[in-house]
């Protein structure tokens, strides 16, 4: 894919996804040290164990000061005797220039478009055992699949790593039922979210035919991080799943083909206030994954920053990480590190990428488009956690800019 970081391209940073249990820092090229984005160099192998190791000067995941973008000056203050309504600026009017030419783009594009030539789809039948859907996932190497109900040829919603967070909680309330647990198939999943009182399972889906543009809202209205593509035979009314489309194939999709556009795209992350930042839920290395799966339960999260002692950010524990953890449907090993679960990541994980408040959000699409990115972790200079972006952020605001409920009225 084209495109390349000017001189004035973000300090973006790449953090593997490995991680020692109890290290707070490494040796350089090791695989807990982050390198910029530009980098070019290769990602060092992951390692399957992770002994204790010493404590070492480790170069901070963000590039120093001098990376950073240069601020802009502020803007003076308005007297009070000045009109309410000021002339927007020329940079406010590129951004909204930009933004809107987004839109009509993506309500010109259709659903389909955003798939490749070639792909494949791997598709459940709600008849087969949650146990052997889970090794399915990581044989396949992936971390979610739609669902099917063969009895009513239905789409029948998709299986996700939320599901299995809720098989353990069930498996925690309810452990005079554990040796019925290896027996529950999918179709069981709603019974399981009815007992432990979980949101039930998304049977959301577009027509591949509609605007990009639809298909944006509704995940935004939903929640939901990705939507299948669901035709109907219109005699029939037969439904025949085509594929799968996630927040991230969005963005890139957009970055690809958006480029004279998103370069538009130059106020800061702390200019659009983009993000969360206020009340941000964190661990430790050495917490265990039970303890992290119980916070992103009680925070409705789907990512934990982890912390050292002093705050620095270390890695980022994602729902999907519970998936390795219980591999062959072993839910009593949920009582390892979170250190020890990074270290089960494939060695192809993109781990996690880091910016700061000064970004630009030109920057973050470049980042997009060239690589794997599902989250920015912000954070300052010291490398110390100040906020988290996720691609329901940034899809928000490119679709309605800084208005919260503009997505209800589009």
């Amino acid at each position: 894919m084209e495109g390349s970081a000017d001189s004035s391209s973000a300090h973006m940073a790449y953090a593997p996804a490995h991680a020692a249990a109890d290290q707070q820092s490494e040796p350089a090229g090791s695989p807990g040290t982050g390198a910029r984005l530009n980098s070019g160099g290769p990602r060092p192998a992951a390692t399957d164990d992770a002994p204790a190791l010493p404590e070492l000067t480790l170069p901070p995941i963000v590039a120093p000061s001098s990376y950073l973008r240069a601020q802009r000056p502020s803007t003076p203050t308005v007297m009070a005797s000045a009109p309410e309504n000021k002339t927007p600026s020329p940079l406010d009017r590129e951004q909204q220039e930009g933004l809107e030419a987004i839109r009509d783009f993506l309500k010109v594009r259709t659903s389909y478009d955003v798939l490749p030539l070639s792909f494949r789809l791997i598709v459940l039948d709600t008849d087969l055992l949650i146990k052997k859907s889970l090794n399915i996932l990581i044989q396949n190497s992936i971390v979610s699949a739609p669902l099917w109900d063969s009895q009513t040829s239905r789409f029948a919603g998709l299986l996700t790593s939320t599901d299995y967070i809720n098989v353990i909680q069930y498996h925690i309330q309810y452990p005079d039922e554990m040796s019925k647990l290896d027996q529950f198939r999918l179709r069981s999943l709603r019974d399981i979210e009815k007992a432990i009182g979980a949101v039930p399972i998304e049977t959301l889906s577009v027509h591949p035919s509609r605007p990009l543009f639809e298909a944006c809202r509704q995940m935004l209205k939903t929640r939901a991080r990705r939507i299948p593509l669901v035709d109907v035979d219109d005699e029939t009314g037969r439904e025949t799943l085509i594929s799968v489309i996630t927040q991230y194939r969005i963005l890139k999709f957009i970055a690809v083909n958006n480029a004279d556009y998103t370069v538009m795209l130059k106020k800061t992350v702390r200019e659009i206030n983009l993000g969360s930042y206020n009340n941000l839920v964190t661990s430790t290395m050495n917490a265990t994954v039970l303890d992290v799966i119980w916070l992103m339960v009680d925070g409705n999260i789907s990512c934990i920053p982890i912390l050292d002692s002093e705050g620095r950010v270390l890695n980022a524990f994602e729902a999907v990480d519970v998936i390795p953890c219980i591999k062959g449907g072993v839910y009593e090993d949920l009582g390892g590190s979170v250190g020890e679960a990074l270290c089960k990541r494939p060695d192809d994980s993109p781990g996690i990428y880091t910016c700061s408040e000064d970004d630009r959000l030109d920057a973050i699409f470049d980042a997009v488009r060239k690589s794997r990115v599902h989250r920015l972790i912000v954070v300052d200079d010291d490398n110390k956690l100040k906020g988290v972006i996720s691609l329901s952020d940034i899809l928000k605001y490119v679709l309605c800019g800084e208005g919260e409920d503009e997505v209800k009225k589009q």
